[in-house]
């Protein structure tokens, strides 16, 4: 399977946490078997990508680099000899991206933007896809409230930056997505704006990235607490499609790809699976 559809089409990459502590499924998969079935079934309900994940961006406990690696590459060993699904590593550590590489992972899903000052050369040196994130300081770690001029203009030069950074370090921009971070160390004005604004992130010429599900915006705008954001999440997910993002990461898979096969229907990117209302002679209505 392509990294990236053709066609312009959307990637619906489903998450996967091998964490006991994620803010979404709570240590559900958690456990080695339940994480690979979660990706393998995610992978039969329409997922493109599935991400996987040993330790949540916000506030917690450290992981040491070791028990990282020991959550990520064997659910990804398990996967890959299973699947042909793209498989991502949610990871903000060179050595961890190294070792989930070498594990069958195809791209690297970097929240921190390359606060890890090895990553661009271990990701340069495999044929790994990369994701450069916005975010601020490391993660983890308790910020400041978060403050912008002009969000979406900060956000781009930031990953322009990177880009910059990554291109340097030789990794081809064929393999390089940009994720503006709807939430991260951004308050929900911000996740807003940027949600809005979302298509000057064509600006950068790379394929764009957007992860909204279940986030805090989202349970903020609507007063719904995690569990009851599905509706809130798909109706993110969708504006940020029509203004150009081309890889979407969520949780409710079914419901995602539904929406997304609609939105590409509606955009002209895929056609209608039949065509039969109003396509017979004998047909009035």
């Amino acid at each position: 399977m392509d990294v990236l559809p053709e066609g312009g089409r959307v990637a619906v990459m489903a998450v996967v946490n091998r964490t006991p502590d994620s803010f979404y499924d709570k240590g559900a998969t958690f456990a080695l078997d339940a994480a690979v079935a979660a990706a393998l079934t995610a992978r039969s309900e329409g997922a493109d990508w599935v991400d996987i994940g040993g330790v949540p961006f916000g506030r917690g406990p450290a992981v040491s680099v070791q028990e990282e690696i020991d959550r990520v590459a064997p659910v990804v060993e398990g996967i890959v000899v299973a699947s042909d699904v793209v498989v991502s590593v949610d990871t903000n550590s060179a050595q961890v991206a190294a070792a989930a590489i070498a594990a069958g992972a195809r791209v690297i899903n970097d929240t921190s933007g390359l606060g890890d000052a090895a990553m661009a050369g271990v990701v340069a040196a495999s044929g790994a896809h990369l994701v450069i994130t916005h975010s601020v300081g490391p993660p983890r770690v308790e910020k400041p409230p978060a403050h912008y001029d002009d969000v979406v203009d900060e956000i781009i030069a930031f990953l322009q930056e990177r880009v910059d950074r990554a291109e340097a370090a030789g990794i081809p921009r064929d393999r390089l997505i940009v994720d503006p971070g709807h939430d991260l160390n951004k308050n929900t004005l911000h996740s807003l704006e940027l949600t809005r604004r979302f298509d000057e992130f064509g600006l950068l010429g790379l394929p764009l990235l957007a992860a909204v599900s279940n986030k805090d915006f989202i349970g903020e705008s609507l007063d719904a607490p995690q569990g009851s954001r599905l509706e809130g999440s798909l109706a993110a997910m969708v504006v940020c499609i029509v203004k150009g993002a081309r890889v979407v990461r969520m949780h409710d898979i079914p419901q995602t790809v539904a929406a997304v096969r609609m939105t590409e229907a509606i955009l002209g990117l895929r056609p209608p699976v039949r065509l039969e209302h109003n396509t017979h002679p004998t047909h009035n209505v």
